[in-house]
């Protein structure tokens, strides 16, 4: 595919190319941008946020909502082009399509509910005779840098709130998985979107990104991927507003009164979702020592019958990890972690970009597998003795993106809620869990800001102050 910038679908003099996880298989090549294209990009998004800027709030809406439309009569060939590049079982790649059609949905609502405020200022000493009022704006143009787990709602999360509000957008897709953005700049360019109102640039971080996101007309940056490459584009980005959706290690707590068939199942379904691909993947699993054997035993029959293979294959129920080197880092760590004297329940092998699901127990919590986020279809067992104790080791991190909790005592839900420092919490199910017009955004190192179509057109706009004296 090519490449959309300057307002057209421009080849490159180099490519990279586009592979299957499972197979290594070619599915395209995509340009390897170069800096001069970088400035293409600007340039082009820079008047592009002045054609954005001119549509009305309704405008904007008709053609996210003709987007919507245009992605609904698409979904399949959308669905089975996140599998093919990403690797995720077909269910889960059609599933991600629909969700990215509602996100574009939320986002064209959301162009018509942007509003300021009307201020007493005659409540001031000095506010006689003044009536005062704000308007929120465009940013401008908007930098999205996306990550390759979810490669077209994620994209939607960033590309619909930027639209919504009135600016334009470069948006820089993760370099294994560039094939769904690209295909969603087609379908908004279908629906009427200004040419110059986005901009799909493909290529390297590592090349192209520092010049990307500290350009000075960039002047709101939304970005999810790892913790050291957001705090590096914090670095970089000068005096703009950004956005960061960052990594976790998430906890999940296993009260002694829990139903542990019901967090058996979600932990299969949590822990192994993308091969654990997810940020809010479920990845400690803090389990009172009173029950702690038992669902050792309900949980790993669950795991177990995880049948993995081709992703785009019927039936299948976890496929490969993106890249062979991340399904080594996984093995290493799991091994690493039985040789400092973890207990592996099940799993623990891998072939090629393949990874076993692996439960392991007896996790001393400084162990990798435990403090650091492992992204990968594992999940590590610790016991503890009592709520503050659970508590205790679920803060014990520098992340903080989702936390769970099981139990049917009210007082240990509330306390677990008060106290434990995640922005994402849920109760009675595992932390892979997400709406998405909820808000949503981390605590600590997992980041700043919050997405969702709603939250995110206010970190898209600026607000001004009016005052009529």
């Amino acid at each position: 595919m090519k490449m959309y910038i300057g307002g057209a679908w421009v080849e490159g003099k180099e490519k990279i190319e586009v592979l299957n996880p499972f197979d290594g298989s070619v599915l395209d090549t995509v340009p390897k941008a170069t800096p001069q294209d970088v400035e293409t990009a600007l340039a082009s998004a820079a008047r592009g946020a002045q054609a954005m800027a001119k549509l009305t709030a309704y405008q904007r809406y008709q053609i996210l909502h003709k987007a919507s439309e245009l992605m609904a009569e698409r979904l399949e060939d959308l669905g089975r082009t996140i599998t093919l590049e990403e690797g995720k079982v077909i269910a889960e790649g059609r599933g991600e399509a629909a969700r990215a059609q509602e996100t574009i949905t939320l986002s064209a609502e959301e162009a018509k509910r942007l509003s300021g405020e009307t201020l007493p200022l005659d409540g001031a000493s000095n506010g006689a005779g003044k009536f005062g009022f704000t308007l929120r704006v465009p940013c401008g143009v908007v930098a999205a840098v996306t990550p390759f787990n979810f490669p077209l709602n994620l994209v939607c999360h960033k590309v619909g709130p930027a639209l919504a509000a009135g600016n334009s957008v470069v948006v820089k897709p993760a370099t294994d998985t560039p094939l769904s953005a690209l295909k969603l700049t087609q379908v908004l360019l279908d629906a009427g979107l200004p040419p110059e109102g986005i901009q799909c640039i493909t290529g390297s971080g590592g090349v192209i990104g520092d010049q990307l996101c500290g350009d000075p007309r960039v002047r709101k940056i939304t970005f999810t991927g790892s913790k050291d490459v957001g705090e590096h584009i914090c670095k970089v980005a000068g005096l703009k507003k950004v956005t960061m959706e960052l990594g976790s290690n998430a906890p999940v707590i296993v009260m002694s009164d829990a139903d542990l068939e019901k967090v058996a199942s979600a932990t299969a379904a949590t822990g192994f979702a993308n091969a654990g691909q997810v940020c809010i993947s479920t990845q400690r699993i803090l389990v009172n020592q009173k029950v702690y054997g038992d669902f050792i035993d309900a949980l790993k029959p669950k795991v177990d019958a995880l049948k993995t293979g081709n992703p785009i294959a019927d039936g299948v129920k976890m496929g490969p990890m993106i890249r062979e080197q991340d399904a080594v880092r996984v093995n290493e760590w799991v091994h690493e972690a039985v040789a400092k004297g973890a207990r592996l329940v099940t799993g623990g092998t891998r072939q090629g970009t393949m990874h076993a699901p692996t439960v392991l127990a007896d996790v001393d919590p400084k162990m990798r597998v435990s403090c650091d986020e492992l992204f990968g279809p594992a999940v590590a067992l610790t016991r503890f003795d009592d709520i503050d104790e659970a508590i205790a080791l679920a803060n014990d991190s520098n992340y903080g993106l989702s936390a769970s909790i099981f139990t049917q005592n009210i007082d240990w839900a509330l306390k677990f809620a008060r106290q434990v420092q995640s922005g994402n919490l849920h109760v009675n199910w595992g932390t892979m869990w997400r709406a998405d017009m909820m808000p949503y955004g981390g605590l600590k190192d997992s980041g700043m800001g919050k997405e969702g179509p709603k939250y995110a057109v206010e970190e898209m706009t600026e607000l001004k102050l009016v005052v009529f004296h």
